[in-house]
């Protein structure tokens, strides 16, 4: 499917850092809870399968990007605020998308 670049400035894309890591054991999939600070956009929290890879002691100050305009949405007793960004390997395990440099929260990506 091919979007015009209107669609695309619909997604509004920051960066984050993530503040905390909770495991989330009523996820179907194995799946953290992250709390994010996007800085002047707010801290959001997110449902993430990314537990192949990441420990949680190695998550808390990384920064992330994710797509922090779609609505809420619920995943067992959690509401997820924003979607992380991560690249699928072949094993179906998630590469978080990140900043090369540290960047300001709540910057725009485009």
């Amino acid at each position: 499917m091919i979007i015009n670049w209107s669609d695309f400035e619909k997604i509004d894309i920051r960066a984050g850092t993530i503040i905390e890591v909770n495991d989330f054991p009523k996820a179907k999939k194995s799946s953290y809870q992250l709390t994010i600070d996007f800085g002047e956009m707010g801290i959001k929290r997110s449902s993430a399968q990314i537990t192949d890879l990441y420990k949680k002691e190695d998550l808390v100050g990384r920064q992330v990007i994710a797509i922090i305009n779609f609505p809420p949405k619920q995943i067992a007793n959690f509401f997820s605020e924003c979607l992380v960004l991560g690249v699928y390997t072949d094993k179906k395990e998630v590469v978080l998308l990140q900043p090369q440099q540290h960047v300001k929260n709540g910057w725009r990506i485009g």
